[in-house]
């Protein structure tokens, strides 16, 4: 699975064409389904541009995606960058009215329980995320409701495209051993990159069979280096490379 992530914490001061609004939101999801995305993870941002929770964006947002990519699976943020307060973002989640078919938690936040709590009695699928370097997946390992997440979205903070494959093996290999003590399910996993690493993780996602994810949230530029003009050109770009390495496997 491919999935797109059309904006992040980003704003329009390092990429013009970063999609802000919920109809931007929405052109940009449209067109990145139609290069190959098969699920779509978005940051909600308030009339300044800066990332929220408030339901009146939200609300705004999901909707927007939602008509324009129907039947695609839409994710939303719940960073701590959004609200200092856990107990507030899991307030947050609760008043939502148009509902994100999941939602992701970084696991190494204070106040995670809570906002992961809120999700699940909302109904609202849980992407556990695990950055490399914290004590993420020992946090998620020790929650009582671990199965139950979604899949882990596995970051990889290291943005040095040769040191970064290391730090992903290590990281999935911290994941199987959280899975061989029974808490923190293994599966289904999604693997990403940032920044100068990107493709470098892509691509290993892609050879070890996870689920991979690309677009103007993790990268700025195309594999050859040259600025990405959109999130569609990251994603068509992405299912090149997916493309390549299946060949390379066939090939033996």
């Amino acid at each position: 699975m491919l999935q797109v992530c059309l904006n992040g914490a980003r704003d329009r001061s390092v990429c013009e064409r970063l999609p802000v609004t919920p109809q931007e939101l929405g052109d940009a999801a449209s067109e990145a389904v139609a290069a190959g995305a098969r699920a779509i993870h978005i940051h909600p941002k308030d009339d300044g541009g800066a990332d929220t929770m408030e339901p009146v964006f939200v609300d705004a947002a999901v909707a927007s995606v939602r008509a324009s990519a129907p039947g695609i699976p839409i994710g939303v943020t719940t960073g701590a960058w959004t609200e200092p307060d856990a107990r507030r973002r899991a307030a947050l989640v609760r008043s939502w009215s148009v509902l994100p078919d999941h939602a992701s938690v970084n696991w190494h936040e204070e106040g995670t329980e809570d906002v992961a709590t809120a999700l699940l009695e909302t109904g609202v699928g849980i992407e556990a995320g695990v950055f490399s370097g914290t004590d993420a997946i020992a946090r998620l390992r020790a929650w009582p409701h671990a199965h139950r997440v979604l899949r882990v979205l596995a970051e990889v903070a290291d943005t040095d495209p040769r040191t970064a494959p290391v730090t992903a093996d290590h990281l999935l290999a911290e994941l199987d051993a959280a899975d061989g003590q029974g808490r923190g399910a293994r599966r289904p996993v999604l693997l990403h990159g940032v920044d100068g690493a990107a493709w470098a993780v892509l691509r290993m996602a892609v050879a070890r069979g996870l689920d991979a994810r690309i677009g103007l949230e993790d990268v700025l530029l195309l594999p050859d280096g040259t600025p990405a003009p959109d999130n569609a050109a990251l994603v068509s770009a992405a299912r090149e490379v997916m493309r390549e390495v299946a060949r390379e496997r066939a090939a033996g």
